[in-house]
């Protein structure tokens, strides 16, 4: 709980009808999903003004609101409570800064261009195994979710793991503020959003905003195999450095693997003692992300044996490389999003399909920008060797086809569609039993279409 009184103390706020000693129990965004003692916050959008759903709130027996200084609410009920901002939106994270205090837990924050997702789901999973954690649903990841994240926390979490998205400089920056986390990790520098940033130089940096305020009493993990990453290991830092990766100058190193249908077994150097690990999940990057949570883990004092405990109870996201079998085939459903990176790593797990014919039908990779084209390019040289036909539907997936070819795929087994139902139609004509299809673009190509045909079709 916090007060009105507590509001109006520690942000740049007026109460303008009410009661300051009032108690807030709940935070709501939405009209609809409100109570007696809820604060609704009514946040504006590019297409929407929540302003406008006040009044709803009020007959869904919200009493208390927040309002920005453009607009004005007329109550005649004695007991509404009133609270007036700059902006809304900023008030929501500055509120949520205020709530966080109250909690004298550990804060895991994690951000990375592919992976950050997988990777927060596996600290959870081995963190779990000791404490109470809270971590972030869905892609609650920015500005409006991470404050939504942290009113979820109550007295019985002991950690919460916050995942950390960006798009354009500042953002993590703004979220670090707010969380002002003891522990980071970054997964990998990539080319997602490097239409914004410029370069990977420039998504470095914006990712490194995680560290904002660290200071020796913090910890960054990162994947020091990344030729970006790896470059801070001769940098002169404010704060602990922990490394993985599999080259051995690395503070946790795998040094060998074995890949199955239920999973991959591993080895690392741990303390400078082999431990060996489980992961039920597929695919080597899976390696790195698991790495990833093992560091984590010991930097919050948990043993090898409950590290190991935690792994094993994993399950990856939906539409997040989710391995879907039917009666007649097998599906790679992975399509959350897509970047080059992510492409390779999922056509990798495809290829590790020895027996089976593999079919690749992969979407557009969105706000790549001028880097479109060599990015697209870079996917097709990826399904060398990994893949037997690529099926391309959008825009610029039509490069993923020529640099494929570049590097000698036949060209026989490269088609590119403009539409998702036009790659339904085709796979009717082509599919046969035991096939392996993996299905990826950017969320915006909504190829979850083409899963859902899969998985109804019988041959």
């Amino acid at each position: 709980m916090i007060t009105i009184n507590e509001i109006l103390n520690n942000l740049n706020a007026t109460l303008v009808k009410g009661n300051k000693d009032t108690l807030i129990k709940n935070i709501s965004i939405n009209s609809k999903n409100v109570g007696n003692e809820f604060i609704f916050i009514p946040l504006i959008g590019e297409k929407y003004d929540a302003h406008d759903f006040v009044y709803d709130a009020y007959k869904n027996g919200c009493r208390i609101f927040l309002k920005d200084k453009n607009h004005d609410l007329d109550f005649d009920s004695k007991d509404v409570s009133i609270i007036e901002v700059e902006d809304t939106t900023k008030a929501l994270g500055d509120i949520a800064r205020l709530y966080k205090e109250k909690f004298l837990i550990n804060y895991i924050a994690v951000t990375g261009s592919t992976g950050k997702t997988t990777t927060k789901d596996m600290i959870y999973s081995v963190l779990s195994s000791k404490y109470n954690t809270l971590k972030t649903e869905g892609n609650f990841n920015n500005h409006i979710g991470l404050p939504l994240t942290i009113f979820k926390i109550k007295d019985e979490h002991e950690c919460a793991i916050l995942e950390m998205g960006m798009s354009s400089f500042g953002e993590i920056e703004y979220l670090s503020d707010i969380v002002n986390h003891k522990i980071a990790i970054i997964s990998n520098i990539g080319l997602s959003h490097i239409e914004n940033l410029g370069s990977r130089e420039g998504i470095l940096k914006a990712k490194l905003e995680i560290t904002k305020n660290f200071t020796n009493d913090n910890t960054l993990i990162i994947n020091a195999d990344d030729e970006y990453l790896k470059t801070l290991k001769n940098k002169e830092l404010d704060y602990k450095l922990k490394t993985f990766g599999f080259g051995k100058d690395n503070d946790l190193y795998c040094v060998e693997y074995k890949m199955y249908e239920t999973g991959i077994d591993f080895e690392c150097i741990v303390h400078n003692q082999k431990e060996e690990f489980f992961i039920p999940a597929r695919g080597k990057h899976n390696i790195y992300n698991a790495m990833a949570a093992i560091l984590t883990g010991i930097e919050l004092g948990l043993s090898i044996d409950e590290i190991k405990k935690g792994l094993l109870n994993f399950k990856n996201g939906k539409m997040r490389l989710d391995i879907l079998r039917t009666d007649s085939f097998e599906i790679i459903n992975d399509v959350y999003n897509a970047s080059p990176d992510s492409m390779r790593a999922a056509l990798n797990i495809l290829g590790e399909y020895k027996q089976n014919r593999k079919i690749a039908v992969l979407g557009d990779m969105l706000e790549m920008g001028e880097y479109a084209k060599v990015g697209h390019e870079l996917v097709g040289e990826y399904a060398i060797g990994n893949s037997d036909i690529v099926i391309t539907v959008g825009k610029d997936s039509k490069y993923i086809g020529n640099g494929a070819i570049k590097k000698g795929f036949n060209e026989q087994n490269i088609l590119n569609f403009n539409s998702n139902l036009q790659v339904i139609d085709y796979l009717k004509t082509i599919l046969k039993k035991e096939d392996v299809i993996l299905i990826k673009g950017s969320r915006g190509m909504k190829m979850e279409e083409i899963v859902d045909f899969l998985n109804n079709y019988k041959i």
